[in-house]
C-alpha cells in the first residue's frame, strides 16, 4: 500500500475512533443553559422579555445559537434555566424546540425558579444551579456543561468536552481574546504554558494582559465543563458559605483554581486565530453584531448548511418588494430581510428586518436593525437604529439624524444608536394591534 493511501487510512480511522469518544461522552454529558438574567445593559430591549429571548439577526433569538450549537455538537439532553419575565423565552422554546424525542433521551427541558431549596429566588449564577442539583443527579451525567444563553456565536462543544476529558480537569472554561478595554465587562484569567489558569478575577477594572499581546486579555466565554461528582460537592460549600455571592466568576471559579484542577479552552478558528464570538449586552454591540450580517461575507455564517441555527419558522409568506418608478422603487442593498415583510416604494440599506414588518413609499431606512411587525409610514428616514417590535412609525419621522433632538423623545447610546420602543412612541401596542 502506498505511503498516502496508509496516511489517509490512518487519518479515517483517527477520525472514526473520535467520533464514536465523542458521541459516547455526550451521552454522558447534561447541559444547562443559564437564561434567568436580566440584561439590564440592553436597557428596554429587556423591559418585557429576557435577554436571551430578544431577536437577533432577522429571524433568530439569542438563546437559539447556544441551543443550536448543543444539538449540532451531539447534547441532547439540555436544560433552560429560566427567571427574569421568562414568558416570550418559554414560549420560543416550547415552538421552536419541541422536536426533541424523550424516548431516546433527547429534550430541552424549561426549568423555572421554584425556590426548590429555600425561600429565595436564584441569588448568582452557581446558587440557580444548587437550586436545581435534584436535577443533575436525576440525570446521572458524568460530566455537565453550563453556559450562557446570551451570546452570540458557533462552537462545537464536544471538542472542548474531550479537550477536558484528555486533559484529566476538573473544571474546563472556554475562554478568548478580547480588547483589554471590552475585558472589564469579563472574567479575566491567566495561564501557564499548558493553559492551567492560575488566576481568576470577575470584572476587574485593570484587566490582565496576556504575555504575548499588551493590549489583548484572555476572557472567560462563561461555558464552563465540569466533571459533576466535582461541581456538586462545589454547589454543597458554597451554598454553605455565608459570605459567599453564590456566583461561578466570583467564588466557584476562583476557590477552585487555588486546590484543582482548572484547564482553560482557547476558542479558535482553524487558521489558530480567535474565533467569533460576540457578547451582545449592550445597545450598541448588538446593534454591531446585526451590522455585521449585512458585510458580504460576514464572519458569522448562517447559510452553513452542515451547522444550522435553528429556531421557531413563523407562518408568513415571501418578503415582497414592490413599485419600480423613479424615488419609488421597492428595494433592498446589502440587507437581511426577513418573511412576510413589504417594501413599498421604499430603500433599504445595511439593515436587518425582521419579519411581518412594512415600509411605505419614500422612505429611506439605512444601518438600522427593524424587530418583527414594525410598520414604517411614508417619507421616512431612519439611520444608526433599532426600532423595536410592534413599533409604528408615523409618516414623516426623522430618525438618528439629529441626536440631540432624539435625547428628547428616544434612548440614544454612547456610539450614537438610537432605540426607539412602542413605550417611548405613546402607543399601546395591545390596542394598535
Amino acid at each position: 500500500m502506498r505511503s498516502k493511501d496508509v496516511q489517509k487510512q490512518n487519518r479515517t480511522e483517527k477520525y472514526y475512533v473520535e467520533t464514536k469518544h465523542s458521541t459516547e461522552l455526550t451521552r454522558t454529558t447534561l447541559v444547562l443553559v443559564l437564561a434567568g438574567g436580566k440584561g439590564s445593559r440592553l436597557k428596554q430591549l429587556t423591559e418585557w422579555r429576557a435577554k436571551p429571548a430578544v431577536p437577533f439577526g432577522g429571524k433568530y433569538r439569542i438563546i437559539d445559537f447556544a441551543l443550536s450549537n448543543c444539538v449540532n455538537s451531539g447534547l441532547r439532553t439540555i436544560g433552560i434555566l429560566t427567571q427574569y419575565k421568562a414568558h416570550s423565552l418559554i414560549r420560543h422554546i416550547q415552538r421552536a424546540w419541541g422536536f426533541m424525542r424523550a424516548e431516546i433521551g433527547e429534550m430541552v427541558e424549561i426549568i423555572p425558579a421554584q425556590q426548590r431549596r429555600g425561600e429565595s429566588w436564584y441569588q448568582g449564577t452557581a446558587d440557580s444551579v444548587f437550586q436545581n442539583i435534584d436535577i443533575i443527579r436525576r440525570h446521572y451525567p458524568d460530566y455537565v456543561i453550563i453556559l450562557g444563553g446570551d451570546h452570540i456565536y458557533r462552537m462545537d462543544y464536544s471538542k472542548m468536552l474531550m479537550h477536558h476529558v484528555e486533559s484529566n480537569a476538573d473544571l474546563t472554561i472556554g475562554c478568548i481574546e478580547v480588547p483589554r478595554e471590552e475585558a472589564r465587562s469579563f472574567g479575566v484569567m491567566s495561564v501557564d504554558g499548558e493553559w492551567r489558569i492560575t488566576s481568576f478575577t470577575e470584572k476587574p477594572d485593570d484587566p490582565e494582559p496576556t504575555p504575548a499581546d499588551p493590549d489583548q486579555s484572555l476572557a472567560s466565554m462563561g461555558i464552563y465543563v465540569f466533571s459533576t461528582e466535582f461541581l456538586v460537592s462545589r454547589l454543597i460549600e458554597d451554598a454553605a458559605d455565608e459570605n459567599s455571592s453564590h456566583d461561578f466568576g466570583k467564588d466557584i471559579i476562583p476557590s477552585s483554581i487555588k486546590d484543582s484542577k482548572v484547564m482553560a479552552y482557547p476558542f479558535r478558528n482553524e487558521d489558530g486565530e480567535p474565533a467569533y464570538w460576540r457578547d451582545v449586552g449592550s445597545i450598541d454591540s448588538y446593534w454591531r453584531a446585526n451590522m455585521e450580517l449585512c458585510e458580504i461575507s460576514p464572519e458569522l455564517n448562517l447559510y452553513d448548511r452542515h451547522w444550522p441555527i435553528w429556531t421557531y419558522q413563523t407562518q408568513n409568506p415571501p418578503a415582497k418588494f414592490i413599485f419600480d418608478d423613479e424615488g419609488r422603487r421597492g428595494e433592498a442593498i446589502d440587507s437581511l430581510i426577513s418573511a412576510g415583510c413589504i417594501v413599498s416604494g421604499a430603500r433599504i440599506k445595511r439593515s436587518v428586518v425582521f419579519f411581518g414588518s412594512t415600509i411605505e413609499s419614500y422612505s429611506h431606512v439605512k444601518d438600522s436593525v427593524i424587530l418583527p411587525k414594525v410598520l414604517i409610514g411614508s417619507n421616512c428616514r431612519i439611520q444608526n437604529a433599532i426600532i423595536d417590535k410592534s413599533c409604528i412609525i408615523e409618516d414623516n419621522m426623522v430618525i438618528g439624524e439629529d441626536l440631540e433632538e432624539d435625547r428628547k423623545r428616544f434612548h440614544v447610546t454612547p456610539g450614537g444608536v438610537v432605540l426607539v420602543t412602542p413605550d417611548m412612541l405613546h402607543q399601546d401596542i395591545y390596542k394598535t394591534n
